[in-house]
């Protein structure tokens, strides 16, 4: 059933544009709520924002995450502890972990080329995407040899023309592989926003055993933790405060 609400909702068409004051007014109103009400939050809330997660930009479209929403109080205290007991986990109504994945490349990489085949001839660079330069990007090699050796044939060939400058590593891809899950954790918290519930995004928790909790491996890499619930006037600390934008945006 909810596997059903999530394909309808990801491929409905067509859809009308919001008014832009809509969308502005959600990015002013999602604030970062560190304490909850003892609310639940409706199951149509969370998928619908999973959802929109699910649909956020992403490298070559291998969505590499994965999204474990907790449902057992035992696996929700043992997340708590893991989260050093902020209040933010220990007040929500709903936890969720998004996680990056290193090893589903190829996987999925199959199923977007069975796809693309469904719907007709693939064209030849979109083809040559995947089966080239995909492999040539992900590849690492055991004890990391072909991130090595594509190091030195990308840094020669950087000293000539513009040439890619990593990821040459597992550790490079992890890097890469989470901006791309923090595009989906923001989709994810703007949509909780939009239907009225709160959230919070943390990072601040023990990763090795966040990855125990959930019988992770080593090819997972932990994001961030979200907390959902009903905002608590007292979860929010003050008012927003930002700094100048000078120091932060240029026109060069």
């Amino acid at each position: 059933m909810r596997d059903s609400l999530l394909f309808s909702t990801l491929s409905a068409t067509p859809f009308a544009f919001m008014n832009s004051y809509d969308f502005f007014d959600v990015v002013e109103r999602r604030r970062s709520v560190r304490k909850f009400l003892s609310e639940p939050v409706p199951r149509e809330v969370i998928d619908k924002a999973i959802s929109a997660a699910l649909l956020a930009p992403n490298s070559s479209n291998l969505q590499p995450w994965e999204i474990y929403q907790i449902s057992t109080p035992e696996k929700k205290n043992a997340l708590v502890t893991a989260a050093f007991d902020q209040s933010g986990a220990a007040t929500a109504a709903e936890l969720l972990i998004f996680v990056a994945r290193t090893d589903t490349w190829r996987r999925n990489r199959a199923l977007i080329l069975e796809e693309l085949e469904r719907r007709g001839p693939i064209p030849k660079q979109q083809m040559d995407y995947y089966t080239k330069f995909v492999p040539l990007f992900y590849s690492h090699g055991f004890l990391n040899l072909i991130g090595f050796l594509k190091k030195i044939l990308f840094s020669l060939m950087g000293l000539f023309r513009p040439a890619p400058r990593g990821p040459f590593s597992k550790a490079e891809t992890k890097a890469v592989l989470a901006k791309t899950v923090a595009l989906a954790c923001q989709n994810f918290m703007l949509a909780i926003t939009a239907q009225g519930y709160s959230s919070l995004p943390m990072e601040g928790f023990d990763d090795c055993r966040v990855k125990k909790i959930l019988g992770l491996g080593g090819a997972s890499s932990v994001v961030m933790m979200i907390a959902v619930g009903k905002e608590n006037p007292e979860g929010i600390y003050g008012p927003r405060l930002r700094l100048d934008p000078k120091l932060f945006v240029f026109e060069v």
